[in-house]
């Protein structure tokens, strides 16, 4: 369904994801009643974090809730590898997370590329089957909302794995014109401010102020990090003050679509089931 901009502010994912489960429901559904295939999500964690918590617990809820089959595999480090191993081999499991940032970084490489690619529902291994989640749930937002990204600048502050590098690497493959930067970049300021669409992924809560934000820009704050109001983005909050902005909302903006794209793609590995 699309949802046209006219005066509208937000960039709200969570109606957008409502629709979305729906359908996903719908499928999966149709794979246990036609197929006799239960789609089962595993993931895999080793590093007790309150973010990494609270995204596993809105995987497992959505999971719930269009009758995915989602396992927690809460393990130390040095166990992944055998895992992950075991659950490739697994034929009742068409999804697997390796829950990222690991307790020793060095490793994630490795271990993202030991999970096999048609099981790779995250999409951050080099060689997968899956477009990574939060850059397709970006895509969706700014689709849903008929924000055009071809003749605009746009600026990716923050280059992590999940969320900031995959995404500037599949819109420089488009064509797009894509700035990237991170917090530590020189005179963030005037590359932010060239911004026609903003696009912020670091954790570092109120990076980007309304000093910074060219008028009637498109932001998207992706970044997730905690303080002392709880979870927070990379947006200051007088960002939002400004006029004549395009943002998410503190609350429902990238993070509904996410989840919807990740179980998408773990319906996708279920479907690809029904051939063989």
């Amino acid at each position: 369904m699309m949802l046209q901009l006219t005066d509208m502010k937000l960039l709200n994912g969570a109606d957008l994801a409502s629709y979305i489960k729906e359908r996903q429901a719908h499928q999966v559904r149709g794979l246990r009643q036609a197929h006799g295939i239960a789609p089962h999500l595993s993931i895999i964690r080793t590093n007790p974090d309150p973010v990494v918590d609270s995204y596993m617990r809105l995987k497992q809820s959505y999971g719930e809730d269009i009758a995915i089959d989602v396992t927690v595999h809460t393990i130390e480090q040095p166990a992944a590898l055998e895992t992950i191993v075991a659950l490739n081999d697994d034929a009742a499991v068409h999804g697997i997370i390796v829950q990222i940032p690991l307790p020793d970084p060095a490793q994630t490489d490795e271990l993202l590329s030991s999970v096999a690619a048609a099981k790779d529902v995250d999409g951050l291994a080099k060689k997968t089957n899956f477009d990574p989640a939060t850059p397709l749930a970006i895509d969706w937002l700014l689709a849903g909302y008929n924000i055009a990204l071809q003749g605009k600048r746009i600026v990716i502050v923050g280059q992590g794995r999940l969320v900031g590098y995959p995404l500037a690497e599949r819109w420089k493959t488009i064509g797009y014109d894509v700035v990237t930067a991170d917090r530590s970049t020189q005179d963030l300021a005037a590359v932010v401010g060239e911004a026609d669409v903003l696009v912020c992924a670091t954790g570092m809560p109120g990076l980007i102020t309304a000093d910074m934000v060219k008028p009637e820009a498109v932001i998207v704050d992706a970044g997730v990090a905690t303080d002392s109001n709880g979870l927070v983005g990379d947006i200051a909050p007088n960002v939002r003050d400004l006029p004549k902005i395009t943002i998410t909302p503190e609350k429902g903006g990238v993070g509904p679509l996410t989840v919807c794209a990740l179980f998408e793609n773990v319906i996708r590995s279920a479907q690809a089931r029904i051939s063989k």
